[in-house]
């Protein structure tokens, strides 16, 4: 794979060790990060500062970016000296935030109309798929820009798949996100009734995580709430952000789905005690909180 000029736009949790496979594969970083603090392990394995995104995009001939919220996303992309002001012409932007559709699809719009390309292209797998380099990756967008970034993000995740157009990398995270939410309360309340009726819920993970009721979530998030790890390999505080979108996207289709509204539901409470800087795991403690 040839090397290229890579501009890295969020090192949070997931983007960090995003940004770190790319700059071990060889290629040359740009990096920019609200809190400068978390990008300081890349700078020192040689990928360099920008004080703006608009800054490091202008150096690059693939602008990533990972960012917090569809505001954040807004911002990056469309905000003075953001980065369609600012990224080389014919330059690739893909934005692996879970967003909007509709936002993402705006993106596409300006991109295009700039001599630039854009891919919508959120990932699943959290923190530990971000450092094993095996996410999966959703994307919505050309299939030329697709064809020309799919290297690098093998560089990223196992598990990558072009699901249309504009917007249906998203839409795809939904669906995703959508199922999960059922998902997260399925193994809480399957725990706390083994709890209540004396069973270890660790060892009933043992029995039931092999068959039909396993998931991701009951094999990874469960044992680590078990032990009172409740740090965030993906916060509660996005977890509903992505719910928020979901709902909305699902509403102007006219879909009821009850899963996905009940899960909400649990969690802006998970939220309203104070839990949504904690991992989406959390939502244990509130099950655990009935007498």
């Amino acid at each position: 794979m040839s090397s290229h000029s890579i501009a890295f736009i969020g090192t949070g949790v997931m983007g960090r060790s995003m940004a770190g496979h790319l700059l071990k594969a060889g290629h040359t970083l740009h990096v920019f990060n609200r809190t400068k603090a978390k990008a300081e392990a890349l700078l020192a394995a040689g990928a360099h500062w920008h004080d703006t995104a608009g800054a490091a995009a202008a150096q690059a001939d693939f602008v990533f970016t990972i960012v917090g919220f569809p505001a954040d996303v807004e911002a990056t992309y469309f905000g003075p000296g953001g980065v369609l002001a600012t990224a080389r012409r014919g330059a690739v932007l893909v934005d692996m935030t879970t967003s909007s559709p509709l936002l993402a699809r705006r993106i596409a719009e300006a991109a295009t109309a700039k001599g630039l390309a854009a891919l919508d292209a959120p990932v699943s797998g959290g923190d530990v798929g971000a450092r094993e380099a095996r996410l999966v990756i959703m994307v919505g967008g050309d299939a030329a820009a697709f064809a020309r970034t799919k290297p690098l993000f093998e560089v990223m995740g196992k598990n990558i798949v072009l699901q249309g157009g504009p917007g249906a990398g998203q839409h795809c995270k939904m669906a995703n996100q959508i199922s999960i939410a059922s998902i997260m309360m399925s193994w809480c309340e399957a725990l706390t009734y083994a709890q209540k009726a004396g069973l270890d819920p660790a060892r009933v993970i043992e029995s039931i995580g092999g068959g039909a009721a396993a998931s991701w979530s009951l094999n990874n998030l469960a044992p680590r709430a078990l032990k009172g790890d409740f740090a965030p390999g993906f916060y509660v505080k996005h977890f509903l952000k992505d719910m928020r979108i979901a709902l909305e996207s699902a509403e102007a289709m006219k879909l009821d789905l009850p899963g996905l509204k009940q899960a909400k539901k649990l969690y802006d409470e998970v939220a309203a005690r104070g839990w949504e800087e904690s991992g989406t795991q959390a939502l244990l403690k509130l099950y655990q909180a009935q007498g």
